[in-house]
């Protein structure tokens, strides 16, 4: 089976298709409704999944994904939870492609090369590890090449030139670029100096720079996909789970209106 993310990025550049990529917090509210809301985002136009491992001591994460995964963790939510979930999921002829997104320490806990292999025996086509820079995930990228899995690095406002040429070569799939100096969260404005950051990336590497951290409304959506190759959505789709109750009716909705933002045509 060929990397469904690889396919997903060759096909929206093709078609100069902005990209939706949506974070979910495994086992946030209940597993079953993770389980259930991956099928109905593809559904609804979404064209990655970020599935969230809960760690209780995050380093990015604000206080909408802390609280979402303090919860999980409440519940016992493990690994292996993610594994077979996705294993169901794509027996079930899910075809999304989707990242698994966990701190270093589950996974080094787990076993680094055993959670690589699980990883692609269950179905999932890469991981982002935002606490393992290019520096230490050396040792982990011939394990993913090998398993045809994307490795996925981050950039952030504060990356220097020289970093930004060894994260764009490193990247496996897309770069990561976070709009913000801070955590994960809902912010009202768009960051300043965000044009001149992407602008810079993009002469350096023609891989996909998707953005990420503080998208929440349309018109940031349309914003900052218009800069880029398309947005991560997080925080605002967990916050509509948190606060209300048809937490699957909530976030489609609004994943649908961030979609035809940056999509008039989908």
């Amino acid at each position: 089976m060929k990397n469904r993310l690889v396919q997903k990025l060759k096909e929206a550049r093709k078609e100069k298709r902005k990209l939706f990529c949506a974070y979910l917090t495994l086992g946030f509210p209940r597993l079953s409704v993770t389980e259930a809301l991956i099928p109905a985002l593809e559904q609804a136009g979404a064209d990655i999944i970020e599935l969230g491992f809960p760690f209780s001591d995050p380093l990015a994460d604000g206080p909408t994904i802390q609280f979402t995964s303090a919860q999980a963790i409440e519940k016992g939510v493990k690994l292996k939870n993610a594994f077979e979930l996705i294993r169901r999921l794509r027996r079930r002829g899910v075809k999304i492609p989707i990242l698994f997104f966990s701190y270093l320490n589950p996974l080094m806990h787990y076993g680094m090369t055993h959670a690589i292999r699980e990883m692609h025996q269950s179905g999932f086509d890469g991981f982002i590890v935002p606490d393992l820079p290019p520096e230490e995930g050396h040792m982990w990228e011939p394990w993913a090449k090998r398993l045809d899995l994307s490795l996925v690095y981050l950039m952030a406002p504060t990356t220097t030139h020289h970093r930004m040429r060894m994260i764009a070569k490193r990247s496996n799939g897309f770069i990561y670029y976070v709009s913000l100096r801070g955590v994960t969260g809902v912010r009202n404005v768009i960051p300043s100096d965000l044009t001149k950051n992407l602008r810079a990336i993009k002469k350096i590497t023609r891989k996909p720079v998707l953005v990420g951290f503080g998208v929440a409304r349309e018109e940031q959506a349309k914003a900052m996909a218009r800069l880029s190759d398309g947005i991560i959505v997080g925080s605002a789709l967990m916050e509509r789970m948190r606060n209300g109750r048809g937490p699957i009716r909530r976030v489609i909705s609004l994943a649908t209106r961030l979609i035809r933002a940056i999509r008039p045509e989908a």
